[in-house]
């Protein structure tokens, strides 16, 4: 019997539409957020300390994030999420509508915003694996991912023409994405059923449980060391250093614009184009074996951009080279979350989520900041020589790896979960 289409089914809808709303929110929030600091305080290191509560916020709690998707009933964990952030997004309206915004408030808000975060993401990734069946998993990722280069394309432009009419209104249209979010996923019938567990939530056993699975698996130890940590610290370098150069040391807002849009258009090409793929190449993509191939196309291209660069330095090109990498990119991230949601046992889907989000993100912000410091001291095209260099080490580690050339190792199907 053929299982549901995706556009067919009613829980699958409902989680799309849901997360769409709250990470279309999220995005307004993203660029009014450092604007409502500078037009407060005029100060620009005080808005960049947004970003950085915002990063340290979501690695402190990443792991514990995990647990509790892990921990309870992940439908019920997502709508107090939802409720949670429109709490705080309430407290900066009202804020903002006195014409006074702390910015201790301000950083409040944004340490919340990752703190939910954290359990939101691996209960949405939890509830996923419930909602459709195994042979769809992939498709469902493909337009998760879809879903959120969107909103990361759309939020920021909509969130900055929405505050230069008014501070507040970015902010009350985020509380709208997360009430709406709030209804969607209340109206999903699916349940995921929690481990019975005795002992502490967040004993260390169960804080690490995540990364001792993945480091069990050849497979998925071997890509997030490589790709997740190696390649995520490079290609932000390389990312930071393309946009300073094609923005001609900031002095151009149009180049550095072309490189930001594009390299937004090809995470959703990529996103698009991924279930495709997966359509041409048929059971070999559904076992995972292709998902290292991805990966080590994505990594060369990468590689043969950073070479490129150190010959050009137009815009146009630039940009479209990087679209090309992040369509590539996007294909193969999704391949391997996709392999990681079938491969981890379905009572520690929550917690080897987040140790993978932990891990690729652990690195990735040191990226622009050695970029800089590069681009600073040997210039433009040794820094772009010097970064070749290192992400096709990275490609021809992925390459040539035998546990990335077997691929994982699927878990037992689940159990259904329940409805009602």
């Amino acid at each position: 019997m053929e299982p549901t289409s995706l556009s067919r089914n009613r829980d699958f809808r409902l989680l799309w539409v849901g997360g769409l709303m709250a990470s279309l929110g999220s995005q307004l929030a993203s660029i009014a957020l450092p604007l409502l600091v500078l037009r407060e305080t005029g100060s620009a290191a005080q808005a960049g300390a947004i970003g950085t509560v915002s990063i340290g916020a979501l690695l402190l709690t990443m792991l514990p994030g995990g647990v509790l998707a892990d921990r309870i009933e992940r439908r019920r964990l997502m709508r107090v999420c939802d409720v949670g952030s429109l709490l705080a997004v309430t407290a900066l309206v009202i804020a903002v509508l006195r014409g006074h915004t702390p910015l201790p408030l301000v950083l409040l808000v944004a340490a919340a915003g990752a703190l939910i975060t954290s359990a939101y993401g691996p209960a949405a990734g939890g509830l996923l694996r419930a909602v459709v069946p195994r042979e769809q998993v992939r498709a469902a990722s493909s337009r998760m991912q879809a879903r959120g280069a969107a909103a990361r394309l759309v939020g920021p432009i909509a969130g900055g023409a929405l505050f230069a009419w008014h501070p507040v209104l970015p902010f009350l249209a985020e509380g709208v994405g997360l009430l709406l979010s709030t209804v969607c996923v209340a109206l999903m019938r699916t349940r995921s059923v929690p481990a019975a567990r005795s002992g502490a939530a967040f004993s260390r056993g169960e804080l690490t449980a995540g990364l001792s699975f993945i480091w069990r698996q050849p497979y998925l130890r071997t890509l997030l060391l490589i790709f997740g940590l190696g390649m995520n610290f490079a290609f932000s370098a390389l990312m930071f250093t393309t946009l300073a150069v094609a923005s001609d040391g900031g002095r151009s807002g149009i180049g550095g614009g072309t490189v930001v849009s594009c390299t937004a258009a090809g995470a959703l090409a990529g996103a698009l184009l991924a279930p495709r793929l997966e359509a041409r190449t048929g059971a070999r993509a559904r076992s995972g074996a292709s998902d290292g191939r991805l990966v080590a196309l994505s990594c060369w291209a990468a590689a043969a951009t950073a070479g490129v660069l150190v010959l050009t330095r137009i815009p146009l090109l630039i940009g479209l080279l990087c679209a090309v990498c992040m369509c590539l990119s996007t294909v193969a991230s999704i391949g391997f979350v996709s392999g990681m949601l079938l491969a981890a046992p379905p009572d520690r889907i929550g917690r080897v989520q987040s140790a993978a989000g932990f891990l690729s993100t652990l690195v990735q912000p040191f990226g622009p900041l050695v970029g800089g410091a590069l681009l600073g001291a040997l210039g433009g095209t040794r820094t772009f020589a010097l970064l070749a260099l290192a992400i096709s080490l990275c490609a021809a580690v992925v390459t040539w790896a035998p546990p990335v050339r077997r691929g994982p190792a699927p878990a037992p199907a689940p159990l259904p979960a329940p409805a009602g």
